[in-house]
């Protein structure tokens, strides 16, 4: 599984990809992250503001943190 955290490295960024690294634990996948800070990039994909998940080519959030439960969802769902 390919985990993509879009942002140029804030805070909430940083956030993002301790959640992500949690959530692919409790999932039970095996996932490759990747921190995208390069803007171009980031405007590559279709988000408005970061910071931004993207798993496995799809964009799954932006602009928000979203709650470790929902990246747990989200992993288990690709993976199936």
């Amino acid at each position: 599984m390919e985990v993509k955290i879009l942002g140029t490295g804030c805070p909430k960024c940083k956030r993002l990809e301790r959640i992500a690294r949690e959530a692919a634990v409790e999932a039970g996948v095996e996932a490759n992250f990747e921190k995208v800070t390069n803007v171009d990039d980031i405007m590559a994909y279709p988000i408005v503001s970061t910071p931004g998940l993207v798993i496995d080519g799809e964009v799954k959030s932006s602009g928000r943190l979203p709650r470790k439960e929902e990246v747990v969802a989200w992993m288990k769902e690709v993976r199936a």
